[in-house]
């Protein structure tokens, strides 16, 4: 697929909106993989300033690849207030498959974000990319993200056992679809 375009107009609401990373959130990033109630449930984190930026731009060149869309979550009303990240990922047009991803940094957790900023992207998909089905996947334990899954509409479809490498062993991973159909 050629380039992932970003959405032509801006994926907004009252509690968020998502908008392409900026070299300026890199100390937000960083700040937000110090978490340790992030690092629990992830094992991709930048360490240093070079590793964020390195990923600023593998995010990009993924983008242009057609794989992939990463969307940085501010307030809406300061565009430079960092709130999470969010992405489309994995996507495959040609099946009109993609999945679903975010996180969120402390301060935002708890206020509908994650939920909003889902929703945005699953519209998204959904109308301007023909994407026909979205999963979205979390650990076992994750049950935050869990309870955005079902409140976003998506389907609890199973436990998808050793489903992936994860912090130097294997871990099960939450099965959670969405189809268009799905949203009211």
């Amino acid at each position: 697929m050629p380039e992932l375009p970003f959405p032509s107009a801006h994926l907004a609401d009252d509690v968020v909106l998502l908008r392409p990373w900026r070299e300026t959130d890199v100390a937000g990033m960083l700040e937000a993989f110090s978490d340790p109630f992030f690092q629990h449930f992830n094992d991709w984190a930048p360490q240093t300033e070079a590793d964020a930026r390195r990923r600023l731009v593998e995010q990009e060149q993924a983008r242009r690849r057609g794989e992939q869309a990463e969307f940085a979550l501010v307030e809406p009303h300061d565009h430079d207030v960092l709130l999470g990240g969010g992405s489309l990922n994995n996507v495959d047009v040609e099946q009109g498959r993609a999945a679903v991803g975010y996180w969120l940094v402390a301060r935002a957790r708890g206020r509908g974000v994650a939920t909003h900023a889902v929703l945005l992207i699953t519209r998204w998909a959904f109308e301007q990319l023909g994407i026909a089905r979205l999963e979205l996947t979390c650990g076992p334990d994750n049950h935050a993200s869990e309870r955005v899954a079902e409140r976003c509409g998506f389907t609890r479809e199973g436990v998808l056992r050793s489903h992936m490498p994860f912090k130097g062993d294997r871990r099960d991973t939450v099965l959670f679809s969405l189809l268009p159909s799905d949203l009211g």
